[in-house]
């Protein structure tokens, strides 16, 4: 079998650097691919917060001279193996010597030189990948700058492009300045069905538009994002492309997310003895304040507090959920009204729901593996972990079906006992509600209870079966 090479860009990478989901899919992905026997390596700007005892242990291996338009700016190039994957760290003082990753004046900058120097840095450091793989929008002119100025090369001719949307909502538009004074493309790549953006720019669009395969996160999502609502006024370019569009569900780290070996819960549990997973429930409770009660089923949600993520619904109908004989556990940090909401719901209801405004790793695998639901009234989903890891620690998921959520989420059928959580389709509160309530029935019911748990924790959501699609279309591509 010939080994795929492959090129990983990312702007974040678990463990070095971490903001959402993006991340754990930069760690997962790679990881599994290299396991399958091929040689991916993986490439992310070198932030100042990357943890010191990672840069410790990385190599200097080189530097060049990066031209961001008619500006020349210093690269350098650092190396550090791990856990079988090779890892290539863009070191520029003035781009990435900041306080955390994302939010500055001249993002458009940073992460056009970051484009710019992973291919600038390929000669140097002897590697040449059949695929360079991108994600979102921080990655969006890699395929564009390849097209521009590095095809004619002998070294670059044959390098294919795959771009992976992860949520459309974030597009990296820039005003139209940037074209000329950060870009320096010819302006033939200025026009609707390239980077032109409402006369804008717009990186998310470059990557759609030039490169040779977008995939984005679950089928039912790569779908969504064809139509208006979805769409994201990306929607006509999508369909455009749809014949490249291939919605890949991403997976989860299912060594590290066991419940029988996780170091970060009150006590360890597996699917033949749940006993400790009551000992987690009781302990949860205990911690966060809440009633010492393990006979009422409780309600876990882990967020970051954005409209997308359905919190509007929980609002219109908090106080019906929370007049019910329930616990409710918060977890995450967002817009402020949000954040205003739960406290007021905290203050209103004490000992019956514990809101935490941070996002803290421990506490949320101690929820995961301590509340009997998890609840994700999504808008829009394109992906979605929480639901997986929750299933993988015997939590039953209450979704709305969306994207990856309606992908992996099927309605528990009492007659047939298909199925392995609860649903809803409308964006509608009464429907969550009604939800909310079937699993409560169900709840009490503890046959069926047990049987769903259990059948959660059988799933497969581990990330070789999501590799050897990326594979597939790896070897398609090359194959062109």
């Amino acid at each position: 079998m010939k080994k795929t090479k492959v090129l990983f860009a990312s702007s974040e990478v678990d463990p070095f650097a971490k903001s959402g989901g993006l991340a754990d899919v930069a760690a997962s992905l790679p990881k599994a691919l290299c396991s399958l026997g091929h040689d991916v390596r993986v490439v992310m700007p070198k932030y100042k917060d990357i943890p010191f005892q990672y840069v410790e242990k990385m190599q200097k291996i080189g530097e060049i001279g990066v031209y961001v338009s008619w500006r020349q700016q210093y690269c350098g190039i650092l190396k550090l193996e791990m856990d079988n994957v090779t890892y290539y760290f863009i070191d520029n003082e003035y781009y990435f010597g900041r306080d955390g990753y994302y939010g500055y004046y001249d993002e458009a900058e940073r992460f056009a030189f970051f484009c710019k120097a992973l291919l600038e840095i390929l000669p140097v450091i002897g590697f040449k990948p059949d695929i360079i793989h991108c994600n979102d929008w921080q990655t969006g002119v890699v395929s564009v700058f390849l097209n521009a100025w590095y095809k004619g090369s002998e070294f670059y001719k044959d390098i294919k492009t795959v771009f992976t949307i992860h949520n459309l909502k974030y597009q990296g538009v820039f005003p139209k300045e940037v074209f000329g004074e950060v870009l320096g493309l010819p302006w033939e790549y200025f026009h609707a069905d390239g980077i032109e953006f409402y006369d804008k720019v717009n990186y998310l669009k470059a990557g759609i538009a030039y490169s040779d395969i977008i995939t984005t996160v679950s089928k039912t999502y790569a779908e969504e994002i064809k139509s208006d609502f979805f769409g994201e006024n990306l929607n006509n370019l999508l369909q455009k492309r749809s014949n490249d569009l291939y919605g890949i569900l991403n997976g989860i780290d299912m060594e590290r997310n066991n419940p029988a070996v996780d170091d970060r819960l009150f006590a360890n549990y597996s699917i033949d003895n749940l006993e400790g997973k009551l000992t987690n429930k009781q302990m949860l409770q205990k911690s966060l304040g809440l009633q010492e009660r393990i006979d009422i089923p409780l309600i876990g949600v882990i967020s970051r507090l954005v409209d997308q993520k359905g919190f509007d619904l929980i609002d219109y109908v908090m106080d019906e959920i929370l007049r019910m004989d329930i616990q409710f556990v918060l977890l995450g940090a967002g817009e402020y009204r949000y954040e205003q909401m739960f406290k007021y719901y905290q203050d209103k209801y004490p000992g019956k729901i514990s809101v935490n405004l941070k996002y803290d790793a421990v506490l949320a695998q101690r929820i995961y593996a301590g509340a009997d639901m998890f609840l994700m009234p999504s808008l829009f989903e394109p992906c979605g972990l929480s639901q997986m890891f929750s299933l993988r620690y015997g939590t039953i998921p209450i979704v709305r079906e969306t994207g990856g959520l309606k992908d992996t989420i099927i309605p528990y059928n009492d007659i047939t006992h298909e199925g392995n959580g609860f649903t809803f389709s409308r964006y509608n509160a009464h429907d969550m509600l009604y939800a909310i309530k079937e699993a409560v029935h169900f709840y009490y019911h503890r046959a069926t209870w047990t049987y769903l748990m259990k059948k959660g924790m059988c799933s497969d959501f581990s990330w070789e079966k999501s590799a050897k699609e990326y594979l597939e279309l790896y070897k398609k591509l090359v194959a062109k």
